[in-house]
């Protein structure tokens, strides 16, 4: 069974990047779902077009690019992808009988978090959510916004109160982050521990002080 991976309008699309990666590297099959918002953010991030035509094509160049902008920087195997128009809410998603491990959300935009809290379902990603919800499966929202008003904070309790995950992209240092990738690596790593995926992508803390200053980077790179 795959996981959904939805992304939405938020900054951050490096993050969305990290997190597939990491899942196709883990041998997890991936249903993706790119907001109409999120390809504007897409473009204005990266310079990357995401076309329904040519999906494949642009999520491979965007897969392989890197947090710091360097095209080719990692070789996706993108065999595992089935792409699902944001507007198609007749896709297998939409339904709580189409069989799927879970869902995480990467970036998530305060429009996002707002629409699945308040069960809109205005498009196939907010659908989709709301039905990993009712289904009682892994939802995993990883909030991109600062600062956070009181009304997107009572939305992101209301998403904790119905079984989902709240994970705010905020980059750690105790790593021992070197690189822009390794920051980005760390938020898309939490993500993928509640969501219960093993990775690699960031070194975990062992109980002693002063393991990040070791200048090998997190995954001893």
């Amino acid at each position: 069974m795959p996981w959904i991976v939805g992304v939405s309008g938020a900054s951050g699309t490096p993050y969305a990047a990290a997190v597939l990666r990491a899942l196709l590297d883990a041998g997890e099959d991936v249903d993706l779902v790119v907001s109409r918002a999120s390809r504007l953010t897409l473009l204005d991030e990266t310079g990357i077009s995401f076309r329904d035509a040519h999906w494949r094509d642009d999520l491979g160049a965007w897969l392989a690019r890197g947090a710091d902008g360097k095209p080719d920087t990692f070789a996706p195997d993108l065999g595992g992808v089935r792409y699902w128009n944001a507007g198609d809410l007749a896709a297998g998603p939409s339904s709580g009988s189409y069989p799927v491990k879970g869902m995480l959300i990467v970036p998530a935009s305060t429009a996002c978090v707002a629409g699945v809290a308040l069960g809109l379902s205005k498009d196939l990603l907010q659908r989709a959510a709301s039905v990993t919800l009712k289904e009682r499966r892994p939802l995993v929202v990883a909030v991109r916004e600062t600062p956070l008003n009181g009304q997107t904070l009572r939305q992101l309790v209301a998403l904790d109160d119905a079984g989902a995950s709240v994970v705010p992209a905020s980059p750690a240092f105790y790593a021992g982050a070197t690189h822009i990738q390794d920051l980005v690596d760390f938020v898309a790593g939490r993500v993928l521990d509640a969501a219960g995926v093993e990775h690699g992508l960031y070194r975990r803390w062992k109980g002693e002080l002063g393991g990040g200053q070791d200048g090998q980077g997190v995954q001893g790179k």
